[in-house]
């Protein structure tokens, strides 16, 4: 009886263990991914003071560059070198968008993606980013899902 009790209890912290073991993956990936987005909003935000009005051959739609992971490497940023126990460095893509019902508004699409210990524990947040005049409107969303 003390072996079978003794063997439920070592199960039992093994898994405790791993709980918090990927908890702290998660937070890790979370925290990444959250700085890499709040640094490309103000690196967006301060760009688009410098350019000109929206331009009017961009896509109504919701930039899907995002979801393609070729496309994603390609265009993505890392805005630090290298985030401390993570397996790379936090990564971020600006999209540029026009708003059907705020034409005189600039739009950007911001994702980014943070990484834990391993490749498995990412972590994609997203930030709309409307820009019109001096007001600065930011939607912030968690993706649920890896798109890749």
């Amino acid at each position: 009886m003390m072996l079978t009790t003794s063997a439920a209890w070592f199960e039992t912290s093994l898994a405790a263990a791993r709980g918090a073991s990927n908890v702290r993956d998660y937070l890790q990936a979370f925290h990444a991914a959250d700085s890499a987005l709040t640094l490309c909003a103000r690196s967006a935000a301060a760009a688009a003071a410098f350019e000109p009005q929206p331009v009017a051959s961009l896509s109504p739609g919701e930039p899907t560059q995002w979801k393609h992971e070729a496309a994603f490497e390609a265009g993505a940023v890392a805005p630090v070198a290298q985030w401390p126990g993570s397996l790379r460095a936090p990564q971020c893509l600006i999209e540029a968008w026009r708003l059907g019902t705020r034409a005189d508004a600039r739009a950007y699409l911001l994702t980014s993606r943070g990484f834990g210990r391993t490749k498995e524990s990412q972590v994609w947040l997203q930030m709309e980013l409307v820009i019109a005049g001096e007001q600065i409107e930011r939607h912030w969303r968690r993706v649920a899902a890896r798109p890749f």
